[in-house]
This record gives C-alpha cells, sequence and structure tokens, in this order.
C-alpha cells in the first residue's frame, strides 16, 4: 500500500531547475531498494544506481567487508561522498544505503526531490536477512541491535520521503508499479 505523505518541503516541480534524480529510494537494509529499483527505473524508462553498489566498485571490496575491516566511520565517509556524488551526476532511480539519510548534511540535499521510503517491519528485515532462525548466542545481540536501528531511522525515513510504501506484502515488481503511479499522479 502507497501513502502519500504530507510533505514538508514542496514536491519537485514538472521541469525541474537542476537536474536531478527522478525518484530515490530509501529504508532500512533488505528493505528492497535494489530490487524495486531496477523495476522501477525500467518502468519510468530512465537508469537505475545504487550508491552501495558505486562504493563497493571504488573501494574493491564489500561493504560488510568495509565496514568490518576499516570501522563504520570509514565506510559513511565512503557513503558520504557516494551518495553526494550520486545526487549530482544521477538523472534515474537512485537507492541510497540505509544509514546515507543520518548524514545531515546529505539530509538537505534530499529536499524537492521524489524520495520514497520502503517502510518493512521488523520481522520482514529479520526474515530477509537470515536473522530469524534460532542461532548459536551472537554477542552484541543482532536481531536487538537491528530492532534498535529500525526504530532509530524509521521517523527519520518518514520525514525526507514524499511518498512511503509498504513492502511486507508486496513483491518488487508490484511494488515498483505501484510507485510509478504514485509519481506519475503527484507530477500531474
Amino acid at each position: 500500500m502507497i501513502e502519500p505523505t504530507e510533505p514538508t518541503r514542496p514536491t519537485r516541480p514538472a521541469e525541474p531547475a537542476e537536474p536531478g534524480p527522478v525518484a530515490v529510494l530509501i529504508g532500512p537494509p533488505a528493505a528492497g531498494k535494489s530490487a524495486v529499483g531496477p523495476l522501477l527505473a525500467e518502468l519510468l524508462g530512465t537508469t537505475f544506481r545504487d550508491t552501495d553498489a558505486d562504493i563497493t566498485a571504488a573501494a574493491g571490496r564489500a561493504v560488510s567487508d568495509i565496514f568490518i575491516e576499516q570501522g563504520e566511520q570509514a565506510f559513511r565517509q565512503l557513503e558520504r561522498e557516494a551518495t553526494a556524488r550520486a545526487l549530482r551526476e544521477h538523472q534515474g532511480v537512485l537507492a541510497l544505503g540505509s544509514g546515507a539519510v543520518l548524514d545531515q548534511d546529505l539530509q538537505p540535499r534530499l529536499e524537492g526531490l521524489p524520495v520514497v521510503y520502503l517502510a518493512t517491519d521488523f520481522g520482514t528485515v529479520a526474515r530477509r536477512l537470515g536473522l530469524d532462525r534460532p542461532r548459536v548466542v551472537i554477542p552484541g545481540n543482532p536481531r536487538g541491535r537491528l530492532r534498535a536501528m529500525l526504530e532509530e531511522r524509521r521517523p527519520l525515513y518518514e520525514q525526507l520521503a514524499t511518498v512511503i510504501v509498504k513492502t511486507d506484502d508486496l513483491d518488487p515488481d508490484e511494488l515498483a508499479a505501484q510507485i510509478a503511479a504514485t509519481l506519475d499522479e503527484q507530477h500531474r
């Protein structure tokens, strides 16, 4: 189900003064940004870009490896640079890493853009990440940390979004079609 939100800022005009993404996808890990993004781009007749893929290509290793080997602070710097570059350069559908919205310098750059929050419940994220099965106890409580992260970020995702999409019961094709229809309605 898609719920247009009450924008706290103006949405992008039909003829933008500056080029930018036609849609920016935000949301938690495993929300479906990388799966829905290419499908949405195809429906909109444009290209898809994923900032996590940009980081992986630039660093020569997976995002998870960067976190482990260099730490979160180093990753966040790479994410900040990749996101700023993509927002400047890309004019198609753009998927941001789940934590990119935490950067207070990047938040204002989303103003006026069609930002789509892929809202996903904890149970769905845990299942998609494989954290829904009984496991050997892992120090640090990954499920608890995931739940806390989702609760911390949810208000920010909602604040930045011009469209909120509930993803739990829909497949990527259905989500892409609904998002495309909603974006089309907003720009009429």
